[in-house]
């Protein structure tokens, strides 16, 4: 009885895919230095999901830039010039059904006005992920739609 089971779900190495990430990787790739040191921030902050940015030092958290300003000002075409046009057609698509969705109900509301703010904050959308999604797309391999 201690054959697998042929039905059972099969195992991954896909659990853990920070862990695989090595400072070697990091350095081989072809990209500015100003990106291998937020990708190299961003793995010793945990990966995509940082659960250990708390531990790092505000100049590494500095490092990881959260912000990236290019994407706030260009939204889907810096993600479509990085390469990563799934994630900019689905972010595209998601914050224009809620931009639509939030106008229309403020406009019923009689706050037409305040949705042209709704833009400032959908931009932000593509600022906030553009760091996290490029390091996804260059170390883990991950360019999915979402």
């Amino acid at each position: 009885m201690t054959q697998p089971s042929p039905y059972a779900t099969p195992k991954t190495s896909l659990t853990d895919p920070q862990a695989q990430v090595t400072d070697e990787q990091i350095a081989a790739l072809e990209v500015s230095d100003t990106w291998k040191k937020r990708f190299s921030a961003l793995n010793r902050a945990g990966g995509p999901k940082m659960p250990n940015l708390k531990q790092l030092s505000k100049a590494e958290r500095r490092q990881i830039g959260a912000f990236n300003i290019l994407a706030f000002l260009f939204g889907p075409l810096y993600y479509i010039t990085k390469g990563m046009w799934r994630k900019a057609l689905s972010l595209f698509a998601v914050c224009a059904a809620v931009a639509i969705t939030v106008g229309l109900v403020m406009e019923h509301f009689g706050y037409g006005e305040f949705t042209r703010a709704l833009s400032y904050g959908l931009a932000a959308v593509f600022a906030a992920r553009a760091n996290i999604d490029y390091y996804k797309k260059m170390l883990l391999n991950d360019n999915g739609w979402w």
